[in-house]
């Protein structure tokens, strides 16, 4: 579980397809700050911020465990010179980028805890802080709570527009492309459970089928979630992909009910690559052999 190396900077619009298409020229950049910092116009921090998004989204690769980089197949797929979606125009783009922030290998502890294991309907920043820091001890670890609290923070400032989050008026500071997604709302305030007499806002997760999550993005995350948990498997549970871990249902938060309906449509939009069998007994997918991720993007951008 990692809470650091976004160096308290959130993703922004332009640094992924500014990262590809900087290591395309100079494999190497990442290697001298100094020189990124004037090839991509941006203090120290933020060339390490640069760097560390687009890993965990899986936009680009090390290519010798060090400081030579690469752009992923996926990365030169969406930002290539023919790429999907070179400017980041696409909602779908958007919803992909959390999906694979959210899945990365290394999980984020903000992203993996509050989307898998958060139960409640509603989260608040001391409440959190405090169940993330009894996470770590369960596995003893832990991490300074102002660490904590900064990595919480870059959680929510990557799903809500800044002045919403902090109740200001006037312009936006350069927020993250992911606020457009609508994820996380604020939906009040409460007394804070570290403070006396302080409140603190309270946040909830749009918790409904997202329209803009296409039929083949969502068959592309099922598909992905398939290969990553029950690789070995030919067949997968449908209640699989609505609650467990890394599940579409759970990164998503899309309920149950919808997720059935969308598991109805697999069979069309994958041209019969992956079949779902609404059986009463046991509704579950099956897949006679893997699916091509290629396919399965193509279908998502459709």
């Amino acid at each position: 579980m990692r809470v650091s190396g976004h160096e308290s900077f959130a993703c922004r619009y332009a640094w992924l397809p500014k990262t590809l298409n900087a290591v395309v020229k100079s494999p190497n950049l990442f290697g001298d700050d100094d020189l990124a910092m004037v090839e991509l116009g941006v203090g120290k921090n933020m060339v390490r911020s640069m760097r560390f998004w687009s890993e965990v989204s899986g936009m680009v690769t090390s290519t010798d465990r060090g400081y030579n980089l690469a752009p992923s197949e996926l990365g030169k797929q969406i930002f290539g010179p023919r790429g999907l979606d070179r400017f980041l125009e696409d909602s779908t783009t958007l919803w992909l980028l959390h999906w694979k922030i959210a899945t990365t290998p290394n999980p984020l502890l903000a992203w993996d805890f509050l989307l898998n294991r958060w139960q409640e309907t509603e989260f608040s920043e001391s409440r959190v802080l405090a169940a993330m820091a009894k996470e770590l001890d369960a596995v003893n670890r832990s991490a300074k709570m102002n660490t904590l609290r900064q990595h919480l923070s870059i959680f929510l400032l990557t799903y809500l527009d800044s002045r919403m989050r902090r109740g200001e008026d006037g312009e936006d500071n350069l927020d993250c492309p992911l606020t457009d997604l609508d994820f996380v709302v604020k939906i009040g305030e409460r007394e804070a459970n570290d403070s006396d007499g302080k409140r603190e806002p309270v946040y909830a997760f749009r918790r409904e089928d997202k329209a803009s999550i296409s039929p083949g993005l969502f068959a592309y995350c099922v598909n992905d979630f398939w290969n990553r948990r029950h690789g070995g498997e030919m067949t997968l549970r449908a209640k699989s992909v609505a609650y467990d871990y890394g599940s579409p249902g759970q990164v998503f938060k899309i309920p149950e009910q919808e997720i059935y309906q969308r598991l109805s449509d697999l069979t069309t939009t994958t041209e019969n690559r992956i079949i779902f069998n609404d059986s009463e007994a046991l509704p579950q997918l099956s897949r006679p052999e893997r699916v091509g991720e290629d396919f399965l993007l193509r279908q998502a951008y459709n």
